[in-house]
């Protein structure tokens, strides 16, 4: 089952074995001996399991678990992924993240798509007053509608190469309405865009945005250090809107599977409050 480490690797492969490394430390060391039938004695360098007791639980070699998590580049089977996948208890999308990462694909890698079709604005425009967005896999913003500036945030107001998601939630101080319970939404962004960088290890524009955000944002910082995983929300977000006051909203998540990886969400409202205070405020009928 074990083989060597090929002699030479292509960097954005190279990025993704590292990244599997990284990744598979973090969760193993979130897993406590005993919860696993180990006795918890005993002298740990690290907290969790060791690698040894993870290719034990899994089935599989410790040379070949401790060379997968070194980041060489070793045959994968989907038997063996699963079997880890099982041991270190990941729920469906680090699963995912896992076998993206090491190279098992689901289906055809998709094209990213930067223009966005008139008949797509129109719709946006179209589903007034709900507030409606598309973004990218890397959260770019790359089209609104007017409801979305007037509830939530004023787009317009921000240069075009500042118009990322991730950029304007931790670094810019553009917002004109502040979420409540706005750390959960953080956390939910940063995992969405952890999973979706699996596919795109090595790309400059992804890494030059992740070193950014570093750098500006010692929150986005701590949330990336946490290494979770996951997908788009479609938890109710409250929001308090300078003249509108409190809204609850619901977001609604439409895959333009046509354009690429591209999602429209669109907030509509949660109760017949919101309904109403969001007909008043995009009809400019708000003092």
């Amino acid at each position: 089952m074990t083989t060597l480490p090929a002699a030479t690797d292509s960097p954005p492969r190279t990025a993704s074995r590292r990244e599997l490394g990284v990744f598979l430390r973090s969760r193993r060391e979130r897993i406590q001996p005993d919860e696993v039938g180990f006795a918890p004695g005993g002298r740990r360098r690290t907290p969790g399991l060791r690698r040894e007791e993870v290719a034990l639980l899994a089935g599989v070699g410790v040379t070949w678990y401790t060379w997968l998590e070194q980041g060489r580049d070793i045959n994968v089977s989907v038997q063996v992924l699963e079997s880890v996948a099982n041991t270190l208890r990941l729920d469906r999308q680090e699963r995912t993240h896992l076998f993206t990462l090491a190279g098992v694909q689901f289906g055809p890698s998709r094209a990213e798509c930067t223009v966005i079709p008139d008949s797509v604005q129109r719709t946006l425009d179209a589903v007034s007053p709900y507030p409606a967005v598309v973004l990218n896999a890397r959260y770019d913003i790359l089209a609104f509608n007017q409801a979305y500036c007037q509830v939530v945030l004023d787009l317009r107001e921000i240069p075009v190469e500042e118009r990322n998601m991730l950029w304007v939630t931790f670094v810019s101080r553009e917002w004109r309405c502040s979420f409540i319970e706005s750390e959960s939404m953080r956390m939910h962004m940063v995992a969405g865009f952890r999973a979706a960088m699996a596919d795109h290890l090595g790309e400059p524009a992804w890494q030059d945005l992740v070193a950014r955000l570093l750098a500006g944002s010692t929150h986005f910082a701590e949330l990336w250090e946490r290494y979770d995983v996951g997908a788009p929300s479609n938890r109710i977000k409250v929001l308090e809107n300078a003249k509108a006051g409190v809204l609850r909203i619901e977001p609604v998540n439409m895959w333009l599977s046509q354009l690429g990886q591209l999602r429209a969400t669109v907030y509509t409202a949660a109760d017949g409050d919101t309904e109403t205070k969001l007909q008043a405020l995009v009809g400019d009928r708000v003092s």
